[in-house]
């Protein structure tokens, strides 16, 4: 039987190679350069899960991954948080005293923003963590240290200079499985679910506020809103939600009856209604 792929943004050893190994420890792992790329991948059957990156704690969601979510053709099968403890790294014999650049990818900068202050460390923007540990493998230079996991540090032979760089000990970003063909988890009234998806309204005046009244006046609990400007449309923009609901549950079911009101003839779409990760109820 061939074995099954999850495709990430990233080179080896990357925090989504982390969270792969994590969630989907029984399959192959590809890399890819973009996330329109890893995205391409699942849709032509080169992959069959991504591992997408959405939002950290510290830093906020991850850039532009909002916008390729709703064309991307995939569906979202479950969400993972993932720790995410960042390494200082640098050739073998290098010293904190030595570093004078740090490179990394911008969300990991973010996280280490106070940590590289405290260090006079100047920031390097890499496109992600684990190539940048590549990278600096590969120059040579003892001034020069990447920001990036463990496994990346391993995979890549860096010595490390200081673990747990991160400003934040409880640094954590969530991650959505996605593919194809993942199917609406079947409804139980005992379990908790996260319901995601994307809606543009219609141009009436307080649309957006009618339109979210029915999760109020339902009982859904909203626990992230998000919007963009459509591309050419300076008027239109769509919101992100996630809700802490099922699609099926009678509460839901009402409060989309009037989201849907307000909203374009086609301007709702689900991305999912999954499991909710048992983490959202830890303290």
């Amino acid at each position: 039987m061939t074995k099954q792929i999850v495709a990430f943004q990233g080179v080896l050893g990357a925090y989504s190679h982390m969270a792969a190994q994590a969630t989907l420890p029984d399959f192959d792992v590809l890399p890819c350069g973009s996330f329109s790329e890893m995205m391409a991948k699942v849709r032509n059957g080169d992959a069959q899960m991504a591992m997408v990156p959405v939002e950290n704690s510290t830093a906020g969601r991850v850039a532009d991954i909002h916008h390729l979510l709703p064309e991307s053709g995939l569906k979202i099968a479950a969400e993972h948080f993932q720790p995410v403890n960042h390494q200082l790294f640098g050739l073998a014999g290098a010293k904190l005293s030595d570093i004078t650049h740090a490179h990394s990818h911008e969300q990991a900068l973010a996280q280490c923003r106070q940590s590289l202050e405290d260090n006079a460390i100047t920031a390097v923007t890499h496109a992600d963590t684990a190539g940048a540990a590549k990278d600096i493998a590969a120059q040579g230079d003892k001034t020069q240290a990447a920001i990036a996991s463990r496994l990346a540090g391993e995979i890549y032979g860096l010595e490390l200079i200081q673990e747990n760089f991160e400003d934040l000990k409880s640094n954590t970003t969530r991650f959505l499985i996605m593919a194809p063909d993942a199917p609406i988890a079947p409804y139980e009234a005992d379990k908790r679910y996260v319901t995601t998806m994307v809606f543009r309204l219609r141009s009436v005046p307080a649309a957006l506020y009618k339109a979210l009244g029915g999760f109020a006046t339902n009982g859904v609990n909203m626990t992230k809103i998000e919007s963009y400007m459509l591309g050419g449309r300076k008027s239109a923009a769509q919101f992100y939600v996630d809700l802490e609901a099922h699609i099926d549950s009678p509460s839901m079911k009402h409060a989309l009856e009037e989201l849907a009101f307000y909203c374009e003839s086609d301007g709702l779409q689900i991305l999912g209604s999954y499991p909710a990760a048992d983490i959202r109820y830890k303290a």
